[in-house]
C-alpha cells in the first residue's frame, strides 16, 4: 500500500482547526482520526527537530482513492471530516461549460498511436518552497508509481513557464531524430541513447523503447520540454525552489484516469494557496471528451443508492438527511430523491423506484462505479463506532476440504521423500513466468489494472517459482529438492468465467546427475504412495528438453509433464545445474 512523508507543519495547517486544538494529545487523535481517510499513522515526526522541518509517515489502505496520496489530499479529507466545509474549486470546466483558458496545447495525430492523451493546467500566485516542491515529486511519483502502474498509463511533469513559449505541441517523433539535455546530465542524447544511457532512461526504457515513434512535448520554438514518460530536459523542466509560474502536465494512455490525475494534483494545489489557471488541450483525433478539452475537467457521473440498499448493507435503517450529512463528511455533495438504482445485486434489476440519495462526486475522485460505493461512505462518514454491535446470528462448524486434506498428505509424501517445502507469491510479472521458462503464454491471465509489472500476471505454473527459488541457491550443497502445492490459474473457454483455478503440485531436483530417468523414479514413487495409476507419452512442452520429457495421464486425462529443464530455461534464470521438474494437478487426482 503507498505510504507518505508528509511536513508535519504543512499537514496540520491544512488539516484544519481540529488538529489544533487536540495539542499534546495530537499523536492519539492521529491514529484515530485518520481511519476516517483509510489510512493509519505509520511513525511519528522526531519531536527534537524544528517544527518546519518534521514529517509524519502515514500509510494508505486504500488503492482506490490516490487523492489521499500526498499533503494536500490527506489533510483535506480529515479538515473536511472533522466540520470543515466542503472546497469550491471554480476553474475546473464541465461538460459544454469550457471555462476561458489563455493556454494551450496541441497534441498531434502522431501520438494517438504511441501515448495518446494528455492533461494540464497552469501554477500561478505563490512561490515554490522546498516542502511544496518535495510534496509535488512525491505526488508525481506516487501517481505515477501506483495509479500509473510504474508511469505506463500516467506520467507527470513540472515545467517553468518563464522559458516557454505557448502553444506547446505534444507529438511522436522517430527517437534518433530529436536530441536534447535531459535531467541531471551533462550533454545532449537523442531519445533512443537516453533509454541506454541515462539512470532513468533504462529504468523506464521497457516502455517505449519497442516502439517505433515516441513521445515529445516541446514549445512553440520546437524547445523540448520532456520526452514522456521518462524524462524532463535539463533547461524547461528543471523546476527549483524559488520558481512561481509553473505548467503542470500529465500524459498517459486512459484518458479518464490522466484527467483525474490532473484533477487530483490541481486541487491539491488548490488548497496550498496556488491559484490554478485553466489549459486548452486541443486533441487532432477523437476523444471521449471530444477534440478539444479545457482542463482541469469534471467529467465524473452521479451514482444514486437507494436507502433500502444502505439498510440492507449496514443492518440499519439509516435517514436520508442522515445520509447526506454522512457524504458532507467525505466531501461527497449529495440530495435526496426518488429514482432507480443503476444495478443490483445478483443481476437482478431494481425496477421502481425508491428513497434515497443522489452522490456527486467531488473534482478529485472516480471511485464511486456503484451504490455500494455511496454506502460506504455513508457508513465512514456517520462513524464505525456509532453501529451497534449485533452477535452473529449464524453458526456453523468449519471443515478442511478435501483438496485441502489431500494436499497435506501430498505434502508429508513430498517431504519422506527428501523434499523442502516451499511458499510462493501466486502474482508474477510476465518476463518470469513465461519468457524465461520458455513458456508460450497461450494460457496466462493478466491482470487489467496491477500495482506494478512484477506483480501483471496470475501464475500459471509453479515451475518458474521453483526456479527462481534454484537461481539463488547456488552456494548450498547439492542435491537440492524442493517443492510445492498451490493454486494455479489459467484461462479455459469452458468455464463461465473464462479461467479456471486448480490445485498443483510441482517439485524439482537439481543437481549434477539428475536426469529422465530420476524425475521418472520419483513421479513412479509419488504415484505409488498415492495409491494411483498413471501412463506417461511424449511431451512437446518447451520448457523441457525435447525427447525427455513425458506428460502424464490418469484416468484417459493429461494431469500434468516431468522432465528435464530446457538448457536455455536455466540459462535465463541463471542456474549451472542440471535440472528435473515435474507439475501434477491435485485436483485431477482426488
Amino acid at each position: 500500500m503507498p505510504k507518505i512523508d508528509v511536513n508535519e507543519e504543512v499537514f496540520y495547517t491544512l488539516a484544519g482547526d481540529k488538529c489544533r486544538e487536540t495539542g499534546e494529545s495530537l499523536r492519539n487523535f492521529l491514529e484515530e482520526a485518520l481511519s476516517c481517510a483509510k489510512a493509519e499513522l505509520d511513525e511519528d515526526s522526531d519531536k527534537s527537530l524544528p517544527l518546519s522541518e518534521r514529517e509524519l509517515k502515514i500509510e494508505l489502505n486504500d488503492t482506490n482513492r490516490p487523492d489521499l496520496w500526498a499533503t494536500a489530499g490527506c489533510a483535506r479529507q480529515l479538515r473536511v471530516y472533522y466540520g470543515g466545509n466542503i472546497p469550491e474549486y471554480p476553474f475546473f470546466s464541465r461538460p459544454g461549460a469550457p471555462k476561458p483558458a489563455g493556454y494551450k496545447v496541441v497534441v498531434e495525430k502522431s501520438v494517438q498511436k504511441v501515448r495518446p492523451f494528455l492533461a494540464g493546467f497552469v501554477v500561478t500566485g505563490k512561490t515554490i518552497s522546498d516542502a511544496g516542491l518535495r510534496d509535488m515529486i512525491q505526488t508525481q511519483e506516487k501517481l505515477a508509481w501506483n495509479f500509473g502502474r510504474k508511469r505506463r498509463t500516467i506520467s507527470m511533469g513540472l515545467y517553468r513557464i518563464a522559458v516557454m513559449k505557448w502553444p506547446i505541441h505534444y507529438r511522436a517523433v522517430d527517437p534518433d531524430s530529436v536530441s536534447f539535455v535531459p535531467l541531471q546530465w551533462d550533454t545532449p542524447l537523442t531519445l533512443r541513447e537516453i533509454l541506454k544511457q541515462h539512470p532513468k532512461g533504462k529504468e523506464y526504457a521497457f516502455i517505449q523503447e519497442h516502439e517505433p515513434l515516441h513521445p515529445l512535448l516541446v514549445d512553440a520554438k520546437d524547445a523540448v520540454l520532456s520526452y514522456p514518460p521518462i524524462i524532463n530536459s535539463a533547461d524547461l523542466g528543471a523546476v527549483q525552489v524559488g520558481d512561481t509560474d509553473l505548467f503542470v502536465e500529465l500524459t498517459g494512455t486512459d484518458l479518464h484516469a490522466v484527467t483525474l490525475a490532473a484533477s487530483i494534483v490541481a486541487c491539491d494545489l488548490a488548497d496550498q494557496g496556488f491559484t490554478i489557471e485553466p489549459v486548452e488541450v486541443e486533441y487532432e483525433f477523437d476523444t471521449p471528451f471530444g477534440r478539444s478539452v479545457v482542463n482541469p475537467y469534471y467529467f465524473q457521473e452521479p451514482v444514486f443508492c437507494s436507502l433500502n440498499r444502505i439498510e440492507r448493507y449496514l443492518g440499519e435503517r439509516i435517514e436520508a438527511a442522515d445520509c447526506v450529512k454522512a457524504l458532507k463528511k467525505m466531501g461527497v455533495k449529495a440530495e435526496i430523491a426518488d429514482d432507480v438504482e443503476r444495478g443490483a445485486d445478483r443481476g437482478e434489476a431494481i425496477a421502481m423506484p425508491s428513497e434515497g440519495i443522489w452522490a456527486r462526486p467531488p473534482e478529485y475522485r472516480n471511485d464511486f462505479l456503484h451504490a455500494a460505493d455511496v454506502m460506504e461512505d455513508v457508513m465512514i462518514g456517520r462513524g464505525l463506532g456509532t453501529f451497534k454491535p449485533e452477535r452473529p446470528r449464524d453458526f456453523t462448524i468449519g471443515r478442511l476440504t478435501p483438496i485441502t486434506l489431500f494436499s497435506r498428505r501430498v505434502k508429508e509424501i513430498m517431504i519422506g521423500m527428501g523434499y523442502q517445502e516451499m511458499i510462493y507469491n501466486y502474482l508474477g510479472s510476465r518476463k518470469d513466468l513465461v519468457e524465461k521458462v520458455r513458456g508460450d503464454g497461450s494460457r496466462i491471465i493478466q491482470i487489467s489494472n496491477p500495482m506494478t509489472e512484477n506483480y501483471e500476471y496470475v501464475r500459471d505454473s509453479i515451475l518458474a517459482s521453483l526456479l527462481s527459488s534454484e537461481s539463488v541457491s547456488g552456494h548450498s550443497v547439492y542435491p537440492h529438492r524442493i517443492f510445492e502445492t498451490g493454486k494455479l490459474v489459467y484461462r479455459d473457454e469452458k468455464e463461465n468465467s473464462g479461467a479456471v483455478t486448480r490445485q498443483f503440485l510441482g517439485f524439482l531436483n537439481a543437481g549434477r546427475e539428475v536426469n529422465f530417468n530420476t524425475i521418472a523414479a520419483q513421479v513412479q514413487t509419488f504415484f505409488y504412495y498415492i495409491n494411483r495409476d498413471y501412463t506417461v507419452e511424449e511431451s512437446g512442452d518447451g520448457r523441457f528438453i525435447p525427447g525427455r520429457a513425458a506428460a502424464i495421464r490418469c484416468r484417459e486425462n493429461l494431469i500434468g509433464v516431468f522432465g528435464e529443464i530446457h538448457p536455455e530455461a536455466l540459462e535465463n534464470w541463471g542456474i549451472t545445474m542440471p535440472c528435473t521438474a515435474a507439475e501434477v494437478d491435485l485436483d485431477a487426482l482426488l
